[in-house]
């Protein structure tokens, strides 16, 4: 394929695409779809607008990642977004906040009486997006790419997920995050945020194993699912910190963590893993989370260790209007999402 024109250097496009880069789909080893949907958050919305905010603040990024140098070059394209998934998220939040309500004690009995087919609604509507986003990266993957999800709400990340463990046998799911998100289900939702986990484990046969990496926030069911399924490993913020104190050095600790991992890896990535300055206004902000440039080091000794990172998905990124910090910390973790991933995948330069 003959190379595309584009100038790493310069000052990035606004043309609509992740990091402005000028590709279709088509052009790219890797693929960038969006989830504009957050209807069933349990705290405060607004991730359903992440995808644009990442795609804008994603033009302030630098192109030379140390870690996997030059990978860019095998191309990042962007998926058309459906924004029919946003215009839904916003219709169906209504009926979700109502269902929230009603599920803690504190509707009227009118509400009570519609609770069910509410309840029904939302639940339908989910499962439309999960299916909307396997069918897009299902696509993709038969094309051959690398499919990477911007959400919206982590819930969005089960039909990637699916799609990535059909398509690539006996994978691992490094996860990194405040919460299990192993909840069987949370305020009645069949598709929530707390969830996502627990469905992926139950539903997608091709998870072998799930590593939580920073997890601080979860309830006693999580903690004894966690402790009596053999597919689960957890690396609790507290673990962490507690070595970090006992002089236990990061390198050594991801050492530990990618032990644990297949050598086909998908990373899911709720933005509230990390430390609050680097989500402030994200729905679920826990004290004591992973560090930028913990993360950053983690994924690239994962890759150095010779496994492959053939999926990803990033969400929960809550962007504001005046603080531009949530979007512009996204857009370079995706990136380095991105090269990571392109890093130990056979591709040819494209740019």
């Amino acid at each position: 394929m003959a190379q595309k024109r584009f100038d790493p250097n310069g000052a990035i496009p606004d043309n609509g695409n992740y990091f402005g880069i000028p590709l279709r789909p088509e052009e790219a080893a890797l693929v960038l779809i969006s989830a504009p949907w957050d209807a069933t958050v349990s705290e405060r919305a607004g991730s359903s607008y992440a995808p644009d905010a990442i795609i804008e603040a994603s033009r302030g990024v630098d192109f030379f990642e140390p870690m996997a140098p030059y990978t860019w070059r095998k191309g990042i394209a962007t998926a058309p977004i459906d924004y029919a998934i946003q215009d839904m998220s916003h219709r169906i939040r209504s009926d979700a906040e109502r269902v929230i309500r009603s599920y803690n004690n504190n509707a009227s009995a009118i509400d009570d009486l519609v609770y069910e087919r509410r309840l029904r609604r939302v639940n339908e509507a989910s499962a439309e997006v999960n299916n909307n986003i396997y069918e897009q990266a299902k696509h993709w993957l038969s094309e051959g790419k690398i499919v990477g999800l911007v959400g919206g709400d982590q819930s969005t990340a089960y039909g990637n997920i699916r799609a990535v463990a059909e398509h690539h046998s006996e994978l691992g799911i490094l996860h990194i995050d405040s919460s299990c998100d192993l909840r069987e289900r949370y305020q009645g939702f069949e598709h929530s945020n707390a969830s996502i986990m627990h469905n992926v484990l139950r539903d997608i046969e091709g998870v072998k194993s799930l590593v939580g990496v920073g997890v601080r926030a979860f309830c006693p069911m999580e903690w004894e699912r966690a402790q009596r399924d053999e597919r689960i490993k957890l690396f609790t913020g507290q673990d962490i910190w507690s070595k970090h104190f006992e002089g236990v050095g990061w390198a050594s600790i991801c050492e530990d963590i990618i032990a644990e991992l297949p050598e086909r890896v998908y990373v899911s990535l709720d933005i509230d893993g990390l430390t609050i300055e680097c989500s402030p206004h994200t729905g679920s902000l826990v004290a004591g989370g992973l560090r930028f440039p913990e993360v950053v080091y983690l994924l690239g000794r994962v890759v150095d260790s010779g496994r492959k990172i053939v999926g990803f998905d990033l969400t929960e990124v809550v962007p504001d209007l005046y603080d531009k910090t949530d979007a512009a910390i996204a857009a370079r973790l995706l990136y380095n999402l991105c090269c990571m991933a392109l890093k130990n995948h056979d591709a040819e330069d494209v740019l």
